[in-house]
């Protein structure tokens, strides 16, 4: 299974594979480099390749003929899925292609909207599109309340999440960004699309000064409470330290899934992220900050959430009437009524785990070379051999910077920790109550085996 962004899905990638190796089958959880070598090099014998999207971009089209000429199938869930805005169209033409899912042998779908109108958009290919729900919205579930935790705060007091999502403070440059999505094919389906990225842009940096304005007004103007503000994993956290230095009860913390920390905050604030879908899901308090009339990045979806204020005024009202009474909104809200935009995005089976539902499906995929044994030697060998050549290639980067250009860390998967990976694999097990013997190992710091002994 390839995960890209680690906070935003390597959690929901692991239930899926504790679930499958559970009944009986090899896991391997990675980046998208690990996984290629081991396929290229003959150490994974064939199996489901699982897809983070189906992009009809020349890469991903490469890929998937790649593993599929390899013996592989492709199975995918779209992990943006268009949750910011209504109806999803638009969504469809650009991010699938008759190509794309022609390449696929299942496409799962998180809700009743994408899934209906994939089928009628790709009608060809509708008794690939299933309507799973996604393994990220099974961890919002009381079942796995036990699983996340309590996240690290550096005060004891109550906080306030604040979620931001900024393209204007990303990590990679706005110009990088319009080179890959050119590359990818967004501009050539949607003329317009290009000059709406400078509109969002500078919408995007109207936004951070709204929200250390907010911040800023927060601090001062509270009833007791500290401010986590959270930023998006492609987001400069460094940044966000420098824009908040100095404001007091103030806390920039970017570990691990943004789960625990919505479960454990008093209520969350947002202007356009999707962590409010989350929020409501989970039955936290949403306070929407609109200060300004937004033209480009309109995120309607999150943006209809919660309580939308529109002043800084009406933002401290309206949180510290929140804090005040927090206990009894907590208990309200144990079972929360979801809005109708949330069902129409996310489907909710109280019987079966969409995580459970997609091993199904997988089982259901009949291939005859996926008997073949993967050589775990092999493949453990190749990933050593490939971290020993990145280390190589920056060392000679920092010392010859003009010849070989500057490092470029992994950002989106950080090097993972075994212990840490094996403790939540284990968690999963009990919450689940599997009583197999499972092993889980860290073939190299971003691929996991997961496989019953």
């Amino acid at each position: 299974m390839y995960v890209e962004i680690a906070a935003r899905e390597l959690d929901s990638k692991l239930l899926l594979a504790t679930l499958a190796a559970a009944k009986g089958h090899q896991v391997v959880v990675s980046d998208l480099s690990g996984i290629m070598k081991g396929i290229q090099k003959g150490a994974l014998a064939p199996g489901i390749f699982h897809d983070k999207s189906l992009t009809p971009n020349a890469n991903k089209i490469a890929t998937h003929q790649f593993v599929i000429d390899n013996g592989f199938v492709v199975t995918s869930i779209d992990e943006e899925n268009n949750l910011i805005n209504y109806g999803y169209d638009k969504f469809a033409q650009d991010r699938y292609s008759e190509e794309t899912i022609g390449h696929s042998s299942a496409i799962f779908g998180w809700g009743p909207e994408d899934v209906e109108t994939l089928k009628e958009v790709y009608l060809n290919h509708s008794s690939r599109i299933h309507m799973t729900g996604s393994p990220r919205i099974d961890l919002l579930q009381p079942l796995f309340s036990d699983y996340w935790g309590i996240p690290q705060v550096p005060s004891e007091r109550p906080y306030l999440l604040v979620a931001s999502n900024c393209q204007a403070n990303n990590i990679k440059s706005f110009h990088e960004t319009l080179r890959l999505m050119k590359g990818a094919g967004y501009f050539k389906r949607d003329p317009q699309l290009f000059k709406k990225k400078f509109g969002e842009m500078a919408e995007s940096y109207h936004r951070i000064i709204s929200f250390i304005e907010a911040i800023k007004h927060l601090a001062d103007n509270n009833n007791g409470y500290d401010i986590v503000l959270r930023p998006h994993p492609a987001e400069n956290i460094e940044a966000w330290k420098i824009f908040l230095e100095g404001i007091p009860n103030v806390h920039v913390i970017q570990e691990g899934s943004i789960i625990p920390w919505i479960t454990n905050s008093f209520a969350l604030m947002h202007s356009g992220c999707t962590t409010a879908i989350e929020a409501s899901v989970l039955g936290k308090p949403v306070v929407t900050y609109i200060p300004f009339e937004l033209e480009h990045y309109t995120c309607e979806v999150p943006n209809s959430l919660g309580f939308r204020v529109e002043s800084l005024k009406e933002l401290s009202n309206k949180v510290n009437a929140i804090y005040d009474t927090r206990q009894s909104i907590t208990q309200k809200n144990n079972n929360p009524s979801l809005p109708e935009p949330i069902i129409k995005k996310i489907y909710l089976d109280n019987d079966e785990l969409a995580a459970e539902k997609i091993v199904k499906i997988w089982e259901g995929i009949d291939n005859k070379d996926f008997t073949k044994p993967s050589n775990w030697i092999k493949f453990q060998w190749l990933l050593r051999v490939m971290k020993f050549r990145k280390i190589t290639g920056k060392i000679l980067k920092k010392l010859f910077q003009v010849r070989f250009g500057s490092v470029k860390e992994n950002y989106k998967f950080p090097p993972l920790d075994e212990q840490n990976i094996c403790a939540r694999v284990k968690r999963l097990q009990d919450i689940l109550e599997i009583d197999k013997n499972l092993e889980c190992k860290l073939l190299s710091e971003r691929t996991i085996l997961i496989k019953r002994l």
